[in-house]
């Protein structure tokens, strides 16, 4: 966690404990409250109780009829900050396959897997449109004397696909169309089914694109044309997409290492891959955010992409609501409390009320460090050892 929003978090707490100072009861932090800002604290009562001895930095006993409090005990653990978010598990990228002319004779099916040197619909009947991977855009026709980019991407596609010699494509030149190219694709053709292998693609028989595409939907209809959009795809990588709030930007960075929770309940492993820097806003409740003001009636949000560790884990899940920690900070020794048991002092800062034998209570001055909001605890420093209880919200 950084230390602006790590102070922030401090700060809220210690404001609200300022403004509570005139009530007359003492509140603790609710367990299952997020640490993020929506913290109960302890009101005025607390100085009141100072003032009356009711608690000491000794021990004070509280046998007057009192009932034992509810504690947790102190523990020596590794201890990780997480920020939640709900977030949706699909596939990356987008594309749009435009027909170059004819009449649409096979079409695939949604998610549809096309691969390297496959086809991806056909025309006229016996004409294949085949997908080729590269990342310029097919605008031509590649035959014998044509050099460039495109060249040196349909000849990496021959050797890929074992239709051409990949020492005979670097002898003659990786960006020109030569007989090896011709050849190489003569073969490509005839595995195709083309009857009469040209050794040449026209401009509208081929398709670059990074990867292998998945078919989502199919604008064209058998029997119509073969002009505008035919097919609509994404890659086969599954990702997951968060709008993050603009506010939270700050907890997360690239390389967190972040856990999943998928529609079935199950959890796999991820990474946050990328981290937007140009906020989005749509209609909601007034946030401001940075320089990002969004104004009133409005939300800025930030877009996020994690990677799956294991995209096998996903299945053939698109668009399904998920949700994802994100773990911002890691301590692998750490005193823990839960949330409950920080005590705010109108003086500022915080302590936590350690009950010990015979029912008698102190009150331990401590420095917080990060949270773990999912399961409510927080890392603290001072007069406490593992092991010793604090008084937390009877349940």
């Amino acid at each position: 966690m950084s230390k602006t929003i790590f102070q922030g978090r401090v700060a809220a707490r210690q404001a609200r404990a300022s403004g509570a100072e005139s009530e007359a009861t003492q509140r603790r932090v609710p367990v299952g409250v997020a640490a993020a800002g929506l913290v109960v604290v302890v009101a005025g009562g607390l100085a009141v109780a100072w003032a009356a001895g009711a608690f000491s930095s000794g021990t004070a006993s509280v046998n007057g009829g009192l009932s034992a409090p509810a504690t947790q005990p102190v523990t020596l653990r590794s201890l990780s900050s997480q920020t939640q978010v709900s977030a949706t598990l699909g596939y990356a990228g987008s594309c749009t396959v435009t027909g170059g002319g004819g009449t649409l004779t096979v079409l695939p099916s949604p998610g549809q897997v096309i691969s390297q040197g496959q086809a991806i619909y056909d025309v006229d009947g016996g004409s294949p449109v085949v997908l080729l991977y590269g990342t310029i855009p097919a605008w031509r026709t590649l035959d014998s004397g044509v050099s460039g980019t495109d060249v040196a991407q349909l000849n990496h596609d021959l050797a890929a696909l074992g239709d051409a010699s990949a020492s005979q494509l670097s002898s003659a030149g990786w960006s020109q169309f030569s007989s090896a190219t011709a050849a190489g694709v003569q073969k490509l053709q005839a595995s195709l089914g083309i009857s009469s292998p040209s050794g040449s693609l026209s401009r509208g028989s081929f398709v670059f694109e990074p990867t292998a595409l998945r078919i989502t939907t199919v604008p064209g209809s058998l029997g119509g044309p073969a002009s505008g959009p035919v097919v609509t795809a994404t890659s086969t990588q599954h990702v997951v997409s968060i709008a993050l709030d603009a506010s939270e930007e700050g907890e997360v960075q690239v390389g967190d290492a972040v856990t999943i929770t998928l529609p079935d309940g199950s959890n796999t492993a991820g990474t946050v891959s990328s981290v937007g820097t140009v906020a989005s806003v749509s209609s909601g409740s007034s946030r401001s955010s940075g320089s990002v003001s969004s104004g009133s009636g409005s939300n800025a949000t930030i877009p996020v992409t994690v990677t799956l560790k294991d995209p096998s884990a996903a299945g053939t899940l698109d668009q399904a609501p998920v949700t994802v920690n994100i773990t911002t900070a890691t301590v692998p020794s750490a005193l823990v409390v839960p949330v409950g048991a920080l005590l705010a002092q109108s003086s500022g800062g915080y302590a936590v009320e350690v009950a010990g034998a015979g029912n008698t209570r102190r009150l331990a001055p401590v420095t917080v460090g990060i949270f773990d909001d999912t399961d409510g605890l927080v890392q603290v420093t001072g007069a406490l050892a593992p092991g010793e209880q604090v008084v937390v919200p009877s349940p």
